[in-house]
C-alpha cells in the first residue's frame, strides 16, 4: 500500500471581496440554533443521566469482563487508521470522513501502543510460516516534517524515514521505492509505482508491505491434482489444476447466507485460510453478489468462531492458482467521503507546511496457493473414511472468497476473491 502526497494548488484570489454582512449574519443565527440545542440536549441528559447511571456502569463493566484480548487487539487494528490522526496529528479534519468510511469505535486509548504490540506478534522470527510486515517512509529532503510524527510512527510502526530528491530526480526516487517493495516481498511485488506516480510535486510517500509464504497443515498431494472445469458462471467454464484430498477439516454451512465455509490451516496452526464458497446458483450470476453484499465483519467473526465450525471429514477440491493485481484506490476512497484528504486537508501534524495533501493510493497484491501451501504479499495425516461412508464434499470450481487470518489475534491479513483462472 503506498500513499502519496503533494503540494497543493493555491486557490486563485477572486477579483471582488463577497459581502460580509449576510455572511456574519448567517454566522450569528447558526451560533444561536447551536446554543439552543445544545442548552435543550444538556437538559434532556440531566433529567436522564440518574437513573441511567448505575444501569450504564453494570453494562460497561459487563463488557470489559466479556472482551477477549484477541477482541481488543483487533479493535486497535481497526482504530488505528482513524487515530492516526488524532493523536499524532491532532490539528487534522481527515478523521471526520475516516469515521465516515471506517466506522471506528471510541474505546481505545492507546491505539498505537496496541498496534506495535499486534506488529510485534506477526512478525515472530520464529514461527513456522515466513510474515513480513514492514513500512517506510520517502520524504522531499527539502521538506520539513514534525519530530514527534517521525518519533510516533518509529516507536509504534517501526517506519524510518528516507530523504530523496523528488523534486530534480522524481523517477530515481520511484525506483528506490520499488526496489524497497521488492525486496521486502521476496520479489513477488515489482514497479508497485508505475511512471508518473511521483512527480516533482511529491512531497511524502508512506508505503506499507506484507509479505506471506505458509506451508498446509495438511499438505494436498501432487499426485492427485487433475485436470477439472471451473465454472465462471452458468453458461462458461475454464480448465483449472484441481487439488483434491479427503480429511478431516473445520467446515460450516451458513443456510441463510447459502455459503459453505472451509478452513484450511497452515503449519503451526497460528493461521488458516478461510474459503467461503457460494452455493451453487440457477441463474446467470455466481453467488458472490449477494454473499459480498451480506458479509460484514461482524459475520465473518460469527461465522467462523470455533464453536460454529466443527471437525467433519470432507472430500476437499480447491484449484492451485495464482493471482497479482494492482489497484489506485483514490476514486474508491473519494466515493466513500474522503474527497477532503484529496484537497482541502490539514496535515500540520505531519509537517508544518500548509499545502499538503493526499495525491495517490496505490494498492498491489500477490497471491499463490499450491498444493505445499500458499505464498502471498499484498500474499498431521488425513484420516480415511470407511469405504461406506460418503465424506461431505466441498467441491471449489465455482468463484469463492478467501481469507487468510492470524488466530492469536484474529487478525485478517489479506481478502481476495477468486473467479476465473489465467
Amino acid at each position: 500500500m503506498v500513499l502519496c502526497f503533494t503540494e497543493a494548488e493555491q486557490p486563485k484570489q477572486a477579483e471582488t471581496q463577497p459581502e460580509k454582512q449576510p455572511e456574519k449574519q448567517a454566522e450569528k443565527q447558526t451560533e444561536k440554533q447551536t446554543e439552543n440545542q445544545a442548552e435543550k440536549q444538556t437538559e434532556k441528559q440531566t433529567e436522564k443521566q440518574a437513573e441511567k447511571q448505575t444501569e450504564t456502569q453494570t453494562e460497561k463493566q459487563t463488557q470489559t469482563r466479556t472482551q477477549t484480548p484477541a477482541q481488543t487487539l483487533m479493535q486497535s487494528q481497526m482504530q488505528t487508521r482513524r487515530q492516526l490522526r488524532t493523536q499524532i496529528q491532532q490539528r487534522s479534519r481527515l478523521p471526520q470522513y475516516l469515521v465516515k468510511c471506517l466506522k471506528p469505535e471510541d474505546d481505545e486509548d492507546d491505539v498505537h501502543a496496541s498496534f506495535s504490540k499486534l506488529l510485534s506478534e506477526l512478525n515472530k522470527k520464529d514461527a513456522p510460516f515466513a510474515l513480513t510486515i514492514a513500512n517506510r517512509l520517502y520524504g522531499e529532503q527539502t521538506y520539513k516534517f514534525v519530530e514527534d510524527f517521525l518519533s510516533e510512527i518509529k516507536k509504534h510502526y517501526k517506519a524510518e524515514l528516507d530523504s530523496v530528491d523528488f523534486q530534480t530526480k522524481a523517477n530515481d526516487s520511484r525506483v528506490l521505492i520499488n526496489s524497497w517493495v521488492e525486496k521486502q516481498t521476496q520479489g513477488k511485488i515489482q514497479h508497485l509505482l508505475g511512471e508518473g506516480v511521483v512527480d516533482a510535486s511529491s512531497v511524502l510517500v508512506l508505503v506499507n508491505a506484507i509479505y506471506f509464504k505458509g506451508n498446509w497443515d495438511k499438505k494436498f498431494k501432487e499426485a492427485s491434482t487433475v485436470d477439472a472445469k471451473f465454472r465462471i458462471n452458468k453458461n462458461d467454464t475454464k480448465s483449472v489444476k484441481m487439488m483434491c484430498q479427503t480429511s478431516k477439516f473445520s467446515f460450516t454451512s451458513i443456510p441463510e447466507a447459502n455459503v459453505k465455509i472451509l478452513e484450511l490451516l497452515y503449519e503451526g496452526k497460528e493461521l488458516s485460510m478461510f474459503i467461503f464458497l457460494p452455493d451453487g446458483t440457477e441463474d446467470d450470476t455466481t453467488g458472490l453478489e449477494m454473499l459480498e453484499r451480506e458479509l460484514t465483519y461482524e459475520k465473518f467473526v460469527e461465522w467462523t468462531r470455533p464453536d460454529k465450525m466443527a471437525q467433519t471429514e470432507i472430500e476437499v477440491r480447491l484449484p492451485r492458482f495464482k493471482m497479482e493485481e494492482s489497484y489506485n484506490l483514490k476514486s474508491v476512497l473519494i466515493s466513500m467521503g474522503m474527497e477532503d484528504a484529496f484537497t482541502n486537508s490539514d496535515f500540520s501534524g505531519m509537517s508544518p507546511a500548509s499545502n499538503l495533501v493526499l495525491s495517490q493510493v496505490v494498492h498491489k497484491a500477490f497471491v499463490e496457493v499450491n498444493e505445499e501451501g500458499t505464498e502471498a504479499a499484498a500474499s498431521t495425516a488425513g484420516i480415511v473414511a470407511d469405504c461406506e461412508i460418503i465424506p461431505q464434499t466441498f467441491i471449489a470450481d465455482h468463484p469463492f472468497l478467501f481469507f487468510i487470518r492470524h488466530n492469536p489475534t484474529r487478525t485478517v491479513l489479506f481478502i481476495g476473491r477468486y473467479c476465473s483462472p489465467e
